[in-house]
């Protein structure tokens, strides 16, 4: 289960084309029956999604270098349930809620590893695409700076809401709190950010 050589860069991505790229990545996966099997299940799954599950992965944690073992993570978490699953429709949602908590759990290891100094700051020059403008370049970099600076409650939901494009009530649902919570995460987070980034 091993990604592509090349290693993927965080972007920008205008707002309408957030859910373009969401439906894009899902377009096609669910037209077949499930594999009985839950072995044969979670390979399909892994070649149906592995790429969506890195992207998502890749956007809102911004661990490039360990993007393969994250993927790794939510698949073998995927393999203690995936015979569960009633449809392969449940599939991809049930997917990104396991990404959602490895994401969690990994954004959490890090801030404990850089309080006691065993992580060196993420050098986001490294990971925007050179292919942007530098203008764009300094912006991605200070916003996930801002993003390492608070709590990792607030910057998944922030997340989901501004970099997935995800209605409140999804965002509420994959982070585990109220709607009313949520809403509360994304504007403290989004006043980090606009300070951050100006």
């Amino acid at each position: 289960m091993s990604q592509t050589a090349q290693k993927p860069h965080l972007r920008l991505v205008p707002p309408g084309d957030a859910l373009a790229r969401k439906a894009a990545a899902g377009a096609e996966v669910d037209a077949d029956a499930p594999p009985s099997d839950p072995r044969a299940a979670v390979e399909d799954a892994f070649r149906r999604y592995a790429p969506l599950v890195a992207s998502l992965g890749l956007r809102i944690t911004a661990l490039r270098d360990e993007i393969d073992d994250f993927v790794q993570e939510v698949f073998l978490r995927a393999t203690r349930g995936i015979g569960g699953l009633r449809h392969q429709g449940a599939t991809k949602a049930w997917l990104v809620s396991i990404t959602i908590n490895v994401a969690r759990q990994r954004l959490r290891v890090r801030k404990l590893r850089k309080l006691v100094g065993l992580e060196n700051q993420t050098e986001y020059e490294e990971l925007v695409d050179p292919a942007l403008s530098p203008e764009d370049r300094v912006l991605l970099t200070r916003m996930y700076r801002a993003l390492d600076a608070m709590p990792v409650n607030h910057r998944l939901a922030w997340s989901l809401r501004h970099i997935e494009g995800e209605r409140l009530e999804t965002v509420a649902l994959l982070c585990g709190c109220s709607l009313a919570t949520a809403k509360r995460r994304i504007v403290a987070a989004q006043k980090v950010i606009s300070e951050a980034v100006g």
